[in-house]
């Protein structure tokens, strides 16, 4: 719990502070450990990547709590930096969502994102999502909001993404109304999933408050805009939810279709750099400092 609420800390921190965050998403435990050694300050679990990666399955609601509170325990306990958990619908109703705040702070994940759709939820750049109607987002949020504070009398200042699929069904009138009234109710960050223009995205910077995070999927609905614009049009965050996963998935495809031939792939890691990013240096150092004891 302690580590739990250093990493709540510094993550309140980031957002009070001036740079713009750059969040890239991982969803095991090498990913994590990669973004952290990449000297990023801040990663998110993708229920999307974890649903592929675990599963082998798509992002439609199959995953269940306990999968994803397990996979978020093993990826806290292997980073330093603060990981946002993908909380989806908080996988049923209010108590199931006060139950999943709870979780994901007893998991280690210094934030967790709860959203608006209708289970079973959909990745918000794909067809078919629905969300619930605006007294029921409402009840959801405040629930997630009062276990929150719970946990802040505990210690923990677990940070609330608030998210609202609103757009692609009902538009962006009612997308930014409901992010607003997330942030009414006290959400720390405020996330209106899948803008489909630059203008669009402009609008969520104008007119919804407090701190806003745009979510950035290759060949999805939203224009792939640099940081630097996002900035400065208001975000303070963005997220690169797949963007590991598939650079991933696309190295191993060139490998195996590699290895049909007579040629060894040649775009991989040395063995020796292979030990170093998981971990075996510091194995070793930790082996002999207990042996010398």
């Amino acid at each position: 719990m302690l580590m739990q609420m250093k990493k709540t800390k510094k993550l309140r921190s980031l957002l009070e502070g001036n740079e713009f965050i750059r969040m890239p998403c991982c969803f095991d435990a090498l990913s994590a450990k990669l973004i952290e050694q990449a000297g990023y300050p801040l990663s998110f679990m993708s229920g999307f990547a974890v649903s592929a990666s675990r599963l082998g399955l798509p992002d439609t609601g199959l995953i269940s709590y306990g999968e994803m509170q397990a996979q978020g325990q093993t990826i806290c306990t292997a980073v330093n930096l603060p990981i946002i958990g993908d909380g989806d619908t908080g996988y049923g109703n209010e108590v199931s969502v006060q139950r999943t705040v709870r979780g994901y702070a007893s998991a280690g994940f210094a934030g967790v994102m709860i959203e608006d759709q209708r289970a079973p939820k959909r990745c918000g750049h794909t067809q078919g999502k629905e969300v619930v109607d605006r007294e029921s987002a409402l009840r959801r949020m405040r629930a997630a909001i009062e276990a929150r504070d719970q946990i802040r009398e505990a210690g923990s200042d677990l940070v609330i993404v608030a998210r609202t699929d609103a757009r692609a069904s009902k538009g962006m009138g009612e997308a930014v109304e409901r992010a607003n009234r997330f942030a009414e109710l006290g959400a720390d960050i405020l996330f209106v999933e899948a803008p489909c223009s630059e203008q669009e995205l402009r609008q969520v910077c104008e007119e919804v408050v407090g701190h806003k995070m745009a979510n950035l999927v290759e060949d999805g609905h939203t224009p792939l805009i640099p940081p630097e614009e996002l900035s400065a049009m208001g975000f303070k965050m963005a997220a690169y939810p797949l963007t590991l996963l598939s650079a991933a998935i696309k190295a191993m495809q060139e490998a195996l279709s590699e290895l049909h031939t007579e040629l060894h792939p040649k775009q991989i890691l040395s063995f020796k750099n292979l030990q170093d990013v998981v971990g075996f240096g510091e194995y070793d150092r930790q082996l002999r400092r207990l042996e010398e004891d």
